[in-house]
């Protein structure tokens, strides 16, 4: 299981910025080592383990970027048009007939092999065929419309690199090597529990106090998109000895522990109690909102982050502590957040030293410029206010007011998940 050392700190202090916390968590945890090996239609998503160098330049050989004429650049004509004798044609797939002539022309189609003897093709659209012999236009540059072998990829380059997390465009790019398989890093296993009397799991019977776990199935769901092999360890309930005795068990198991709930300073929130009582605690208060209660401890050397029960607020923790901390665990490469410049259509204060996130649409103002729009309430608890609308706001620790036409970070849901 993954390793962390047991470094301490005090609670009563003031709130940890986040990235601090970000680069505490990320020094401490150490990448999972397992490799196994895919099919390449079950690579996407997954962590590459070792370079994969281009076993084959690409394109593998030089070809024809367009339908048209191939003909030597020694016979392109340099003042006015000249006709040319038609030497066969080449589709692709195939290979030309025969070496090209000084004074010939081959007909050749996208993707095909460059005949011996040329190397640049007139476009179809811009010559003229007269009894047999295609006519070119002079100007022509030598060497258009040609794709080299090579181009794009050169044989033995790094093409792919261990640690990248694999998208279908990586997919693509080890199937145009003509590979079938890939080495990867074995799935983190991720135990998830919910904490606290007041839930049951949907399909379950409710009481009238009681309500629907929603943030146990929306972080599995987070965690099945970054690759992790997840298990629903289901709902823990309000007693200290409980928990504790439920993280233990789940250490030996897992590379890393998921709670939500119970990370506040309640009698009856008991996560951070039942951490210190399997193991300890390395942080608490990020100086973030929504979110600011998050634990972080180690039980039997495996780690474990304890989110708020706020749907909105352990969404948003999720993101900027849970994410990279998986990255780190996969032995992936860090993917830094970056907000895409959008203008403000809403008035915001906040406090100084404190990061904040704030839920927004975007709109195409009337002068085409995107804008952002708030989100009319603020609650941590309102899960629509994730579902209505397209992203975030970040706002830094040293922002204290946002005014309307100003140009402020957004962050889409896609690119946070």
């Amino acid at each position: 299981m993954a390793q962390l050392s047991d470094d301490c700190f005090a609670f009563g202090g003031p709130m940890m910025p986040v990235d601090e916390a970000v680069r505490l968590i990320a020094a401490r945890v150490t990448a999972v080592r397992e490799v196994e090996t895919v099919a390449l239609a079950d690579a996407d998503g997954r962590v590459l383990a070792d370079n994969v160098l281009a076993p084959l330049p690409l394109p593998p050989f030089t070809n024809s970027a367009v339908d048209g004429y191939a003909v030597s650049s020694r016979d392109l004509p340099k003042t006015q048009a000249q006709a040319f004798a038609l030497s066969g044609r080449v589709q692709a797939g195939t290979s030309a007939p025969a070496p090209m002539k000084p004074g010939e022309a081959m007909r050749i189609f996208t993707g095909a092999p460059m005949p011996e003897g040329a190397d640049t093709v007139f476009m179809q659209e811009d010559v003229r065929v007269e009894g047999g012999r295609v006519v070119l236009p002079a100007g022509l540059k030598p060497g258009a419309n040609v794709r080299p072998a090579g181009e794009d990829i050169r044989l033995g380059h790094p093409a792919l690199k261990a640690g990248q997390r694999l998208r279908p465009q990586d997919v693509a790019l080890a199937a145009a090597f003509g590979l079938t398989q890939l080495d990867v890093v074995r799935r983190i296993r991720v135990a998830v529990f919910s904490t606290g009397n007041e839930l049951v799991s949907p399909g379950e019977g409710r009481a009238a106090a009681q309500m629907f776990d929603s943030n146990r199935f929306m972080l599995m769901a987070m965690l099945r998109r970054l690759g992790c092999e997840v298990f629903d360890l289901g709902i823990l309930r309000d007693e200290r000895d409980v928990v504790a005795q439920a993280l233990k068990k789940a250490a030996g198991m897992h590379h890393l522990i998921l709670t939500t709930g119970g990370v506040s300073t309640g009698e009856e929130d008991h996560v951070k109690a039942g951490v210190e009582a399997a193991g300890s605690l390395v942080l608490w208060r990020m100086a973030i909102k929504p979110g600011r209660p998050v634990a972080m401890g180690i039980i039997g050397g495996t780690p474990l982050i304890g989110l708020p029960g706020n749907p909105v607020a352990s969404f948003v923790t999720f993101v900027h502590v849970v994410r990279p901390t998986v990255l780190a665990l996969s032995g992936a490469r860090q993917q830094p957040l970056l907000p895409m410049p959008v203008r403000a259509a809403f008035a915001y204060k906040k406090k100084i030293a404190r990061r904040e996130y704030v839920r927004v649409n975007l709109r195409k103002g009337d002068d085409g410029v995107i804008e952002a729009i708030k989100f009319p309430r603020e609650g941590a608890g309102l899960l629509s206010s994730l579902v209505d609308t397209d992203g975030l706001v970040e706002l830094g620790e040293q922002v204290t007011l946002v005014e309307p036409g100003q140009m402020v970070g957004f962050l889409s849901y896609a690119s946070l998940i």
